[in-house]
């Protein structure tokens, strides 16, 4: 119940918008991609506050940097093995990584 009252008093006023059906669907599914409410999204998108990200551009992100650091580690091994050869393929494969994370980051 605490909660609710300090809610209460953290967003005493309220406004309306009048939006289509299909602008409305389409502020739901956003809000949901983000993990957020639709009126956290609302006040992010009006007044800045922490950056929107889709949870699962985190998530993907997070993902990538992991990969890219087990790639990483591995080049060490590969070196030590004699496979010269493969080395040329693991660089593109870290910079298409890269290149990945900075457009996630980006949108």
């Amino acid at each position: 119940m605490k909660e609710n009252s300090d809610s209460r008093a953290r967003f005493a006023c309220r406004r309306t918008l009048r939006i289509s059906a299909e602008e409305n669907e389409r502020l739901a599914r956003q809000a949901d991609a983000a993990g957020i409410s639709v009126s956290e999204y609302l006040r992010r998108l009006c007044f800045g506050g922490r950056p929107i990200t889709s949870r699962t551009d985190s998530q993907t992100i997070r993902e990538l940097r992991r990969l890219g650091g087990l790639l990483k580690h591995n080049f060490e091994s590969v070196r030590e093995a004699g496979g010269q050869q493969a080395l040329p393929k693991m660089e593109a494969t870290l910079e298409a990584i890269r290149q990945a994370i900075e457009r996630l980051s980006r949108e």
